[in-house]
């Protein structure tokens, strides 16, 4: 039984891997500071919201552990987590910046990593 699960689980997150990857993701913030820079927080934030429009699923769990800074070419991992505890990577690329404007995209693991044990 727990091995349909994960494998369901498993699934499911490549699901979202894949349609993060057929689909194509992006976003973009405006930030007042004149540094520009997203917080963690704000970031993950806004990664789950992408996915969700790009996949039609529900918000995923989505952590960044560090802000994001308006400089192109940067870029920070996030995690997807599921409700089991697997996990997937997710990439956050600065694609460009305009003013306090940081346009990026996003792009996820194609596969999961099983909850720990």
């Amino acid at each position: 039984m727990a091995m349909a699960r994960t494998s369901t689980v498993t699934w499911s997150l490549s699901a979202v891997a894949a349609g993060v990857l057929l689909v194509g993701c992006s976003g973009s913030i405006t930030i007042g500071n004149s540094a520009p820079e997203l917080a963690a927080d704000k970031l993950a934030d806004t990664v789950a919201e992408k996915l969700a429009a790009s996949t039609g699923r529900e918000k995923p769990d989505i952590t960044c552990p560090e802000d994001l800074v308006g400089k192109v070419g940067n870029t920070t991992r996030c995690t997807l987590t599921a409700a089991d505890g697997s996990t997937l990577g997710v990439s956050v690329t600065v694609s460009a910046v305009e003013g306090s404007r940081i346009d990026f995209d996003i792009k996820a693991d194609a596969t999961a990593s099983p909850a720990a044990q």
